[in-house]
């Protein structure tokens, strides 16, 4: 949610509702109003952190305050999603007739976003290809026996080979914290550092 006119609405329905149970005599000591900022996915390049400032000041302006209410927020996701990337290699290249098929070393056990609900983090290779006339089509595909494990489907990248690696954007939130050992799988090793370029 990137429109902050969806926080001033749900302040007003959160008023609605918190009245109808101060009305039926029922305390609520505490309040939880979720996360819901938006992370650009589509241009995880652009790190663009969402304007706190205003989101907090919608609050302050427009939900009603409860004398020793505690309001709770959840805005991990809008903090750490553009933080993490996840790289992984390809391990072969499968020809079709209207796509290609790139099989990488990482699955739906490292990042299960793609496969549980269709998520897109956009992809690209770690290495700058300059092959503007070499364009082609893929499914970026995981090695798990499952027929979702897919991370995307017909999209176009400069062609790839085996052992190229591949950066997964926007994965700091959900990906390692949700990482399984699914199939026997190793869990995926994490590297931080300071500055990435």
């Amino acid at each position: 949610i990137t429109d902050m006119q969806v926080f001033k609405n749900l302040c007003s329905r959160v008023n609605e509702i918190r009245k109808w149970f101060y009305n039926h005599n029922i305390a609520l000591p505490h309040l939880n109003l979720g996360g819901g900022l938006g992370v650009d996915y589509e241009n995880p390049e652009n790190i663009n952190f969402p304007d706190f400032d205003k989101f907090f000041n919608i609050f302050n302006s427009h939900l009603d305050k409860i004398a020793g209410q505690q309001i709770h927020f959840e805005l991990g996701r809008s903090l750490v999603a553009q933080a993490g990337v996840l790289i992984s290699k390809v391990l072969y290249i499968k020809n079709g007739i209207n796509t290609n098929f790139a099989i990488i070393d990482a699955g739906m056990t490292e990042l299960i976003r793609p496969a549980l609900y269709q998520a897109y983090h956009k992809i690209m290779p770690l290495e700058n290809k300059n092959t503007e006339n070499n364009i082609e089509r893929y499914d970026i595909v995981g090695p798990i026996c499952e027929s979702s494990d897919t991370f995307a489907k017909s999209i176009l990248l400069p062609k790839l080979n085996r052992d190229d690696l591949l950066v997964i954007f926007t994965a700091g939130a959900y990906g390692e914290v949700m990482a399984s050992r699914y199939n026997l799988r190793d869990l995926p090793k994490a590297y931080y550092a300071d500055e990435f370029s």
